[in-house]
């Protein structure tokens, strides 16, 4: 089954969809800073131009709006990085620069 299929698919839960891309190889942790997304594990900034969106998984509260998430599997252009970040539809809005912004919904929704 290749991504796409795999991204239409989808989970009943963020916990489903956390641990089947941890099983595929995505064990970074991603916090989205301003400027980049950080895994302060490892030391790692990634911008945005080095990196992509491989595949996203929504989920959505069932009873407060405010529950919604966004799970991104990212992975870093030269290869040497698997990671999840995991947002609150919209949170990234207030924090994250306009490039960071348009690099996670151009390549999620488009």
């Amino acid at each position: 089954m290749d991504n796409m299929e795999h991204h239409r698919k989808g989970f009943d839960t963020m916990v489903e969809a956390l641990n089947d891309l941890a099983k595929r190889g995505y064990s970074g942790n991603l916090k989205l800073r301003e400027h980049y997304l950080e895994d302060e594990e490892r030391k790692l900034m990634l911008y945005p131009e080095h990196f992509k969106v491989v595949e996203s998984y929504r989920f959505e509260g069932m009873s407060d709006p405010e529950d919604n998430s966004v799970i991104y599997a990212i992975e870093s252009l030269d290869g040497d990085f698997k990671g999840v970040l995991v947002n609150a539809y919209g949170a990234y809005a207030e924090r994250a620069s306009s490039d960071m912004i348009r690099k996670l919904e151009i390549e999620t929704y488009h």
